[in-house]
């Protein structure tokens, strides 16, 4: 099990950077606004029609308040026109079966998850939504949503490259050409090739057939491979069917499933490049990719030899194998299953092949703390890279505490005002995730949804709030979600994980920018090579313990200890 673990482990990696490489350069000079002279060019046609005043050739640039204001305002114009999509659905066109506009509650839930990035799912799409509901609606959000996390990197990693300079950017240009230059070329590219797979692209009807045994069968269909695509590449999640990733019309092959999981981390992983030479020091980028890949390859050889090692009752009952299976297409494995639910909760995409309510205790922990620390390892496009960073300048504190010397990140000196706004980013989301599992289990309306009793549906409803909060969407599939109280609530966690992590972000890089790099000395701390590298890992390990081992004592790690105490 070890070494084809590895083996695939090292194939999937070698890819990932060979394809991430190239793809970090092109994103270096989006950030640095070295575009070609046509693209610029029609870029200021657009921009005029569009009644935009330009001040020369490039857009006015914006400080961290006007950046984080036009953030805001363009999603929150998303989220309204996608719960009007949603609301009004049965009076729109391109909806074949028929289906009546969602409830209030369902919709603002769904809308809320969508323009965060998160693509929780209460619903089951192909019995719920119209094609015109999953494409103008969803797939749209898809891009926009994307597109706003890299944007709020874009904005950091100026800050780190700019001195003295009060300005992080022009949001609508970036978001304009991130959408256009980058998730639109890659989402073609990636839907051609999962529509080789058999991934399913057309407007038809669904199909009744008549199987064997005389039954009938409502086959659904629709546009899946556009959606598909970006649901992978922005880290989105929100599958076209209610089994995602584990339904054949969305992931037919073993190759498909490979390149899913690829598409999950390819712009997380290339923007990590794309830092490094943006700062001028590729070994920057490199220290970051090392920390990532450390906890990624340790995390999946965990939740691959859990699942391997299974339940030991199966083995009471002479079963020819106590591996774990369940929940799990055959035609994925248990390697496949379980490295594609480690890649999809570190990164903060959530798409699912496997059923995460089915694996083993310790197999389906590892996914929720992933989720717990942040989605820091490689992460959600954009976010990734900047809920990583807040952990380097908190590492990069620590180490000044314990040497007596005021910190530094890239020759800038990390101050007051930046710590405070890293422990709030990096606190905002642990208590919304323990606050609201506390609520739902406080109060009957939230006990209602549970299903399973004990350890277990305490987890169930730990790992819903994890992801939500932490905007990946995935969930174990044994919590009955969609009800009022968890509609609204979740809603709210998603919308606080999102917003209350990047408006911090923004503060940060906005005093960054503002700031002139200090000269180097013998006393500096390198934030590169082995002894940093291991620094990092500590502090995201610290943080996770500190904040979520008491609460996963009660969920998973109780449950794997009475099933070693029973076996």
């Amino acid at each position: 099990m070890t070494t084809t673990t590895l083996l695939f482990l090292g194939s999937f990696l070698l890819i990932l950077f060979i394809l991430a490489k190239p793809l970090g350069n092109g994103i270096a000079r989006l950030i640095d606004n070295d575009i070609p002279r046509r693209l610029a060019s029609s870029e200021s046609l657009l921009w005029r029609l569009a009644g935009v005043k330009q001040p020369g050739r490039e857009m006015a640039e914006m400080n961290w308040r006007q950046y984080a204001l036009a953030i805001v305002l363009f999603n929150l114009l998303g989220f309204v026109l996608l719960f009007v999509i949603l609301i009004c659905q049965g009076r729109l066109p391109l909806n074949p079966q028929h289906f009546e506009g969602m409830s209030w509650d369902l919709a603002f839930n769904t809308a809320v998850s969508f323009v965060t990035n998160t693509n929780w799912q209460a619903y089951s799409g192909e019995n719920t939504l119209s094609y015109l509901s999953q494409m103008a609606g969803l797939t749209v959000q898809n891009f926009l949503s994307a597109a706003t996390g890299l944007a709020v990197a874009f904005a950091i990693i100026r800050a780190f490259s700019h001195h003295g300079n009060k300005t992080v950017g022009n949001a609508w240009l970036d978001i304009y050409r991130i959408t256009v230059y980058l998730l639109f070329p890659l989402a073609i590219i990636f839907a051609l090739f999962f529509v080789s797979q058999g991934v399913i692209q057309n407007f038809s009807n669904y199909l009744l057939i008549h199987p064997l045994d005389s039954s009938e069968q409502l086959l659904p269909m629709g546009p899946v491979a556009s959606q598909e695509a970006i649901k992978l590449l922005g880290t989105n999640g929100g599958g076209f069917f209610g089994s995602n990733s584990s339904h054949p019309f969305e992931n037919p092959t073993a190759l498909s499933n490979f390149v899913q999981m690829l598409a999950i981390f390819l712009i997380p992983t290339a923007l990590c490049f794309a830092f490094g030479r943006v700062v001028g020091n590729n070994k920057q980028g490199h220290t970051l990719l090392w920390v990532m890949g450390i906890i990624f390859v340790v995390a999946a050889i965990v939740v691959v030899k859990a699942e391997y090692v299974g339940n030991p009752f199966l083995a009471e009952l002479h079963a020819t194998s106590s591996a774990n299976m369940e929940g799990k297409e055959s035609r994925f494995g248990i390697v496949g299953s379980a490295l594609f639910a480690v890649v999809t909760t570190a990164a903060s995409c959530g798409a699912v092949n496997a059923m995460h309510d089915s694996f083993t205790a310790m197999g389906g922990m590892v996914p929720m703390w992933l989720m717990q620390i942040g989605e820091v390892v490689f992460g959600g496009v954009g976010s990734g890279l900047y809920g990583m960073l807040l952990f380097v300048l908190l590492a990069v504190f620590l180490a000044g505490l314990m040497i007596g010397r005021t910190p530094e990140y890239l020759g800038k000196k990390i101050e007051v005002r930046e710590m405070k706004m890293v422990a709030l980013a990096i606190l905002v989301t642990p208590t919304l995730v323990l606050l609201g599992t506390t609520i739902s289990l406080m109060t009957e309306a939230g006990r209602v949804g549970i299903l399973n009793p004990g350890a277990h549906g305490f987890s169930e409803v730990l790992y819903a709030f994890s992801s939500a909060a932490n905007n990946n969407g995935s969930a174990f599939a044994g919590l009955s979600t969609n009800t009022p109280f968890y509609n609204v609530l979740l809603a709210i966690a998603m919308f606080i994980g999102r917003f209350g992590v990047i408006l911090p972000v923004l503060a940060i890089a906005g005093s960054m920018a503002n700031k002139k790099p200090q000269a180097q000395s013998h006393a500096t701390l390198p934030t590169t090579g082995p002894l940093f590298i291991g620094l990092l890992i500590f502090t995201v390990l610290l943080i996770g313990a500190l904040t979520f081992v008491p609460a996963l004592a009660l969920g998973p790690i109780a449950e794997q200890l009475h099933i070693g105490f029973a076996g």
